[in-house]
C-alpha cells in the first residue's frame, strides 16, 4: 500500500470515527483534562482563578468531612451491594423457570431500571414518608415500629439504599439471567443423576458458573455505588445534619452551593483514584475465583 493509500485509508476512519470521537473529545475528555487544572486552583466559578497548587488536595485529605462523606459511601455500597445481588440473582433464577407470564414479569422488573431516578426518589421519598407513607402505615398495621426514614439520620441512608437497590434489581436480573441460560443444561442433568440435590447443584455449579456474571455485577454496582448522587439529592438533599451526604453530594455542594470549584475539582480526583484502585484490585483478584468456561 503507497504512502498516500495509507493516508485515504486514515482519512476515512477519521470521517467515519468524528461523530463519536468529536463529542467524546468535548464533553468528556476536555472537560476532564480542565478539572485537573482547576484542582490545582482556587476558584468560586465567578472571580479569576488563584494558583494554589496541591493545596486542595491536603486540604480535603486533612478534613474529617471529607473522611466523613467517603464513610457514608462505603455504607451506602455495603448495604446496596449485597441487595441488589441478592434480589436480582433470585429473581432470575426465578425467572428462569418455565412460569406463566414469565416475559411480562422479567420486562415488569426491568421497567424501574429505565425510569428516572428523579421520578424514583420521589415515589420512595412519598413511600417512606414518616407520617403518611404507605410503608410505615403498613408496619403501624402489624405494630411494628415507625422509623422517620429521611428525616431520621439514623434512617435516611438506609432509605436511600433500599430506594436504590429497588431500581438495580432489573438490571442484575438481566445479567445473571443472561449467566444462568449460558450454563450448558447437561452439566446440571448430570449432577442430578448423580444425586446432587438442588442446593448442591446451585452452590457447586450454578454459583461458580455464574461468576463472570458476578464479577461484572459487583464491579458495574460498586463504580455506581461511589457515584451515588441523584436519589441522595432528591430524597434527603445529603441530611438530615450531613447524616446522608455521599462524595458525589459534596463535590456538588461544594462547587454550587459554597463557592469552592477548586476543591470540588480535586475532590472528584481523589474519588477517581479510589475507584480506580478498588476496581485494579478486582480485577487482579478475580483470578481467584472467576471461572471462565
Amino acid at each position: 500500500m503507497t504512502t498516500g493509500a495509507r493516508w485515504r485509508k486514515l482519512g476515512w476512519v477519521l470521517f467515519f470515527l468524528a461523530p463519536s470521537a468529536v463529542p467524546l473529545l468535548l464533553f468528556t475528555v476536555a472537560p476532564m483534562v480542565s478539572s485537573v487544572w482547576v484542582s490545582l486552583h482556587e476558584w468560586n466559578l465567578i472571580s479569576p482563578m488563584k494558583w494554589v497548587g496541591l493545596d486542595n488536595y491536603r486540604s480535603l485529605l486533612g478534613d474529617p468531612g471529607t473522611r466523613t462523606v467517603f464513610l457514608h459511601t462505603l455504607i451506602y455500597c455495603a448495604g446496596y451491594l449485597p441487595l441488589v445481588f441478592a434480589g436480582g440473582l433470585g429473581l432470575a433464577l426465578a425467572l428462569n423457570q418455565k412460569l406463566a407470564g414469565r416475559s411480562f414479569f422479567r420486562a415488569a422488573y426491568f421497567l424501574p431500571v429505565v425510569t428516572s431516578w428523579v421520578v424514583v426518589a420521589l415515589v420512595w421519598k412519598w413511600l417512606l414518608n414518616p407520617t403518611n407513607g404507605l410503608v410505615n402505615t403498613l408496619l403501624g398495621a402489624v405494630g411494628a415500629p415507625q422509623p422517620g426514614w429521611w428525616t431520621d439520620p439514623n434512617w435516611a441512608l438506609p432509605a436511600v439504599i433500599l430506594s436504590s437497590a429497588w431500581k438495580d434489581l432489573g438490571f442484575v436480573m438481566v445479567i445473571m439471567l443472561a449467566g444462568l441460560q449460558a450454563i450448558p443444561q447437561d452439566v446440571l442433568e448430570a449432577a442430578w443423576a448423580d444425586g446432587a440435590n438442588g442446593w448442591q447443584r446451585f452452590w457447586r455449579i450454578t454459583l461458580p458458573l455464574l461468576s463472570p456474571s458476578t464479577f461484572f455485577v459487583v464491579i458495574i454496582s460498586l463504580i455506581n455505588g461511589f457515584q451515588v448522587f441523584d436519589q441522595v439529592y432528591v430524597m434527603t438533599g445529603g441530611g438530615p445534619s450531613g447524616s446522608s451526604q455521599v462524595v458525589v453530594g459534596q463535590i456538588y455542594d461544594l462547587t454550587f452551593r459554597y463557592g469552592r470549584a477548586g476543591e470540588a475539582s480535586a475532590l472528584s480526583w481523589i474519588l477517581f483514584a479510589v475507584i480506580l484502585v478498588i476496581t485494579a484490585v478486582q480485577i487482579r483478584g478475580q483470578r481467584r475465583w472467576v471461572h471462565y468456561a
